[in-house]
Order: structure tokens, then sequence, then C-alpha cells
């Protein structure tokens, strides 16, 4: 279990950086922020497939692809382009705070599966994140900017709101399909869940880069544009995926559920980094409860480790 929690802290670290590119790339829009990033997520998870794309593709079960389609679309495609317009309609770390709460609704909704520890257990770590969750909250619109709209603020919290429930539900359902269907490895169900994203970005690309407004179309850099969106697929889609399989396989649902949190801490700390400031004592208190809270969660689910054996992680 404890090579599970490494993949999730690295996966954090991966999709961290998803919360910045919005921000960076605020000139584009969330549709064609999602349709970028997922269509080069699907090329680079195709030149990795290579030469066993075609074995691969003949193991696929129809079970296979319904599963591919529907983790694709509410993981990745109707997930990043609710979470892009909370970003650029919230702010990084409103966006990121919401988000953050997978964990709780994780955990609630997982608390019957195999290998989950009894939720009263899991009572005073899980106040402990709601806690920290409070803090970034009175701290975030404490220092709201004075000319920020609020219907577009609340529009962003409500966007926010949405990819919260689109992750939790991808989450539980990924978790639970990777632990019952054990034909395909960690690499080689991510590199087919890029695959399955690409194809579906495919569909999306025509509305987002022809049907969508240009309201700030002079801004546009699309060398920087492309570059973010490679450096996201490689980064968070490919490579922080195929560490959040592995780490679906190797720990409890619930468990799962308090590892997104890593997603959170990340994505504060590059916020930190791009607006050029430390986080101040609200933010650092919450990043405190925050990993305090993980931490005990980890020993709660390692004092009665029941997760599958590592021999069956391929």
């Amino acid at each position: 279990m404890g090579i599970g929690v490494l993949c999730g802290l690295l996966a954090g670290a991966m999709w961290g950086m998803v919360f910045i590119a919005p921000a960076y790339l605020a000139a584009f829009t969330p549709l064609q922020l999602a349709a970028g990033r997922y269509l080069a997520y699907g090329a680079i998870a195709l030149v990795l497939m290579g030469p066993r794309l075609s074995a691969l593709l003949a193991r696929l079960t129809r079970a296979d692809l319904f599963a591919l389609a529907r983790h694709a679309l509410a993981g990745n495609l109707v997930y990043y382009v609710l979470l892009a317009y909370g970003v650029q309609y919230a702010g990084v770390a409103p966006t990121s705070l919401i988000v953050g709460m997978v964990p709780l609704v994780v955990t609630l909704l997982g608390r019957n599966d195999h290998g989950a520890v009894p939720l009263r257990r899991m009572l005073a770590p899980l106040l402990l994140v709601a806690i920290g969750i409070a803090c970034i909250n009175i701290d975030t619109f404490a220092h709201a900017p004075v000319d920020a709209s609020g219907v577009a603020v609340a529009g962003g919290v409500l966007c926010a709101a949405g990819a919260l429930l689109c992750w939790s539900w991808y989450a539980l359902d990924n978790a639970r399909y990777l632990k019952n269907n054990l034909h395909f490895g960690s690499g080689e169900w991510s590199a087919l869940y890029g695959l399955a994203t690409g194809v579906l970005s495919l569909i999306l690309a025509p509305l987002a880069f022809w049907g969508a407004g240009e309201p700030q179309a002079g801004a546009r850099d699309w060398t920087v544009f492309w570059a973010c969106n490679a450096l996201l697929a490689l980064g968070a889609s490919v490579i922080g995926n195929h560490f959040w399989n592995v780490a679906s396989r190797r720990v409890p649902v619930t468990l799962t559920g308090q590892l997104i949190l890593f997603e959170t801490l990340f994505a504060l700390l590059y916020g930190f980094v791009y607006r050029g400031a430390g986080p101040r004592p609200l933010e650092m208190t919450a990043i405190g409860l925050l990993i305090a809270g993980v931490a005990w969660s980890v020993r709660l689910h390692s004092a009665g480790d029941r997760t599958l054996p590592a021999t069956l992680e391929h």
C-alpha cells in the first residue's frame, strides 16, 4: 500500500498543473483548452501504444469500451471544461478547494466498498479536512478582487461544483472497475483511456475551434497554447493517470479519495508560485490541516490493510 500512496502523491503533483493552465491561457475558451489538451493526450497515447495497438484493441470487451467512454467523458472532457470555467471565473484557489472536497464525497460514497475503514473511524481526519477547506474559503473570499463580478464568481463556483461531482463519480467507478478487471495493466489501461479521450475530443474539436466565440482573439498565441497542452497531456494525463491507476489498484476506495487531496495541495503550491507570493496564514493553516487529515487516514487504512496483493499489479 505504501507504493500506492506514493503513486497517489505523484499523480497529485502532475494533476496540480491543470489548475494553472486555464489561468495562464485565459485568452482561450474552456472548450478550446479541453479539446487541445485531450487531442494531444490521444496523439501521445497512440504513439505509446505503437505496435501493441492491434493486440490491445483485440482484447477490449464491450464492457471495456463502455467504461473507457464514460471515464473519458466524466474524468477528462466534461470535468476539465467545468474546471477551466471555474478557474477563469472564480479563480485558482476557490476552484481547487471545491474540487478538493472530492475526498469527502468519495469517502462517503465508497464507505461500503471492500477494504474501507468504518466511517465512524474516519470522522476525525475528515473533520480536519473540512476545517482546512473552510479556512481556504474564508481566506479566498476575504481577499477577493474588489472588481470581481458576483454573477461570474457564482457561475465559476457552480462549474467547480460540477467538476467535483464529475471527478467524484469517476474516481469511484474507475477504482472499482480496475479492481474487478485485471486483464489490462495500469499502463495499458491508461493508454487506452488516452486514446478513447482523443477520439471523443475529435468530436469536440469543431465546436471548440470553429463554433466557439473569439472574445480575445488578438491576445491568443497558438504556439504557447499547443506547447502548454502537450505538456499537460504528457505530464498530467499520461504520467499522472498511470500513477493514479497504480494507486487505484493498491489502496481501498476510501483511501483513494483521501489521496486526491494531493492534487489540491500541489494546485495551491503552483498557484502561489504563479501569483508570485507565498501562502497567507489561513492558507498555511489549511495546508497543515489537509496534510494531517491525509496522514491520519493513511495510518487508519494501513492498520487494517485488506487490499489486493501487489502481485496483481502488472
